[in-house]
């Protein structure tokens, strides 16, 4: 997208500019909306201001905002930037009216913030995004969001600039949460059968980037409505296929904030009597990988990488070690 100036007459505050966060705000700064960004870790956040975004040195900066987004990573994060002792109602308790977080947070959290900013005069909506960076910069990537209506009305316009593949109201309260939960367990269980029967056939002779595209294009045949426009469908095939192939782990997302997302699906689980068997057992895989990363010179870094590294660990168990095929392989992503 090129730089457009201003537009739009709709004060924007921006929490989060890491990995997600940072290409979103991009893309409302791209459409000509006026964006303050705030960042923990400042330094992350410089590279918006080149296209018009402007930085604040404090959270309290953003209460006047029309429309507030957060994207941080957990629960205690969002409760901590938006009321605590140095958040955005900090200094006099005013808070936007509008608050649209896109994190990834359990719904008793969500539900506690939801009344907290009630409490306070302001709507909660709750966001949710599918996708990674390189999803959001091809302009693919969708959300899920739920509250109250009025609010999420108000609110699509600007998700529909970050997620132009589609945004769903899915109703009141956290619903959207539940959706985002358990769009990420299937994630977990995708990406760990993925893997098996990718080293499967790679262990008979078949080159991964064969297998790989041979399952893209049945997956393009298989369209599913609701999860094609997130990342399950043939795209998550697509978009993986490169990591897989190449041994790339530049990372999208963590093994940490999936094993933290299938604990979330698991505890659901458990609290409404659905058994989860097959989630349980791709949790317990993954917890192998963690395992794993103790016997490497630097765990922490190793876990730093891209979930798909989870494929480093299960060729181990069997009998297996990974090389790059170097390949050039599409991701699905191209324009």
């Amino acid at each position: 997208m090129a730089k457009t100036s201003g537009t739009h007459t709709t004060r924007i505050g921006w929490i989060g500019a890491g990995r997600m966060g940072a290409p979103m705000a991009e893309r409302l700064i791209r459409a000509g909306h006026d964006v303050r960004i705030w960042n923990r870790t400042r330094a992350k956040a410089e590279p918006l201001t080149r296209i018009g975004g402007r930085l604040v040195d404090h959270l309290s900066d953003l209460k006047d905002a029309d429309v507030l987004f957060s994207i941080v990573a957990t629960g205690k994060d969002v409760q901590e930037v938006l009321y605590g002792k140095n958040g955005v109602c900090s200094q006099g308790g005013k808070v936007p009216p509008i608050v649209v977080d896109c994190s990834t947070i359990a719904v008793e959290e969500s539900a506690a913030i939801r009344e907290r900013l009630r409490q306070l005069g302001a709507d909660f909506v709750a966001a949710p995004v599918s996708g990674n960076a390189k999803v959001i910069k091809a302009g693919k990537l969708s959300a899920v969001v739920s509250g109250a209506e009025a609010a999420c009305k108000a609110a699509i316009p600007l998700l529909e600039v970050i997620a132009p593949r589609g945004v769903s109201y899915v109703g009141e309260g956290e619903l959207a949460r539940v959706c985002k939960i358990a769009h990420n367990v299937m994630l977990g269980v995708v990406i760990e059968n993925l893997i098996e029967v990718m080293l499967l056939t790679n262990k008979m002779g078949v080159p991964r980037h064969a297998f790989l595209a041979f399952l893209a294009f049945l997956a393009f045949l298989a369209f599913l409505a609701f999860l094609n426009n997130g990342v399950l469908g043939s795209m998550f095939t697509r978009y993986k296929s490169p990591a897989l192939v190449n041994c790339d782990w530049t990372t999208t997302f963590t093994p940490e904030l999936l094993r933290k997302d299938l604990d979330l699906g698991l505890a659901i689980g458990r609290e409404l009597d659905v058994p989860m068997p097959v989630t349980a057992a791709a949790r317990e895989v993954l917890q192998s990988h963690f395992g794993a990363a103790m016997l490497q010179e630097d765990p922490t870094q190793y876990l730093q990488k891209d979930f798909a590294a989870l494929a480093e660990t299960m060729a181990l168990a069997a009998g297996m070690k990974l090389t790059s095929e170097n390949q050039n392989v599409p991701t699905g992503l191209e324009s």
